[in-house]
């Protein structure tokens, strides 16, 4: 069943009510919604005055959901998971802990590959030159040695927007992507999870500050569909160059956009799940390919 992801932008009381998140008006106390846990992989809280029970998170928690907690500025800033998401959590970490330097730097490589053939495709649906791209794929090594991803980015972010530099502090269309990016990373963190894994084990990330390394480097080839979901948002002369809760209602769907993987059209939560499945069966040795989606 395809989880839902539930997003809380308003004065509220979340309450568990008969297996139920139950949402009741915070100033008037009306009740608001009541939703079935069982059907919720993310729930976002974005005000400064909602309140969440303690029976709320332990059940939310126990079914696998993410919450995920944004700031003042609504952008996500927190992201709880649940402990162990599977039940042979201890021996998968144990495979994830030991998996050898060559088998990093081939994983990286299809990473990275994964990636820059994403881009090209989203450069390519917007009639713009995709030469250059095929080369950098091309020239991707174990481990990505020569940095195709970083070259392939500059040329990426160029030709996609006038006058543009990426920065997660930077104006519109940064805060669009920064917001999409965030909810994307929680996302491929709680798959990683429920593949058993832990997020802050990377394949190539390994920054001792991180605690989501292994979710940086699975969230790579994903990024282009949020690319997509902004490019589509900014394309609109209407919409506000501000993150208002329909910009935020256009770049929660990417739970339930629609990716090919596989041979098959699936949504993006479950392409991930795949991922991350396939990842720990690298580990394993059953398999040496990572699954990634591929945009049509």
């Amino acid at each position: 069943m395809l989880k839902r992801t539930i997003y809380i932008g308003n004065p509220s009381y979340l309450k568990l009510s008969h297996r139920q998140l139950k949402i009741d008006d915070a100033i008037s106390g009306d009740t608001k919604g009541s939703i079935p846990i069982e059907d919720i992989g993310f729930l976002v809280l974005d005000h400064s005055q909602i309140t969440i029970s303690h029976p709320v998170i332990q059940y939310l928690q126990q079914n696998n959901v993410a919450i995920i907690s944004c700031d003042e500025s609504h952008l996500p800033v927190g992201l709880m998971l649940p402990i162990s998401g599977h039940f042979e959590h201890s021996e998968r970490l144990k495979q994830q802990i030991n998996i050898s330097e060559p088998l990093r730097k081939q994983l990286w490589k299809q990473t990275v590959e994964a990636k820059i053939y994403q881009q090209k495709e989203i450069l390519l649906k917007q009639g713009l030159v995709i030469d250059p791209m095929l080369k950098y794929l091309n020239d991707v090594k174990s481990g990505d040695s020569t940095n195709m991803e970083g070259i392939a980015a500059q040329y990426y972010w160029n030709q996609l927007f006038d006058n543009f530099t990426r920065d997660r502090e930077g104006e519109s269309p940064n805060n669009f992507l920064n917001f999409g990016y965030a909810i994307l990373r929680s996302m491929v963190a709680r798959a990683i999870v429920c593949s058993g894994l832990h997020p802050t084990l990377g394949i190539f990330h390994r920054n001792k500050y991180n605690a989501y390394c292994l979710a940086d480097d699975l969230m790579e080839p994903y990024r282009p569909y949020i690319d997509e979901l902004v490019i589509q948002w900014i394309s609109n002369p209407l919409n506000p160059a501000e993150i208002t809760k329909e910009a935020k209602a256009h770049l929660l769907q990417i739970a339930t956009k629609d990716v090919y993987i596989n041979g098959l059209t699936r949504p993006l939560m479950t392409a991930l799940s795949i991922t991350t499945s396939s990842l720990y069966k690298c580990f394993t040795g059953e398999s040496r390919i990572i699954h990634y989606p591929m945009i049509k």
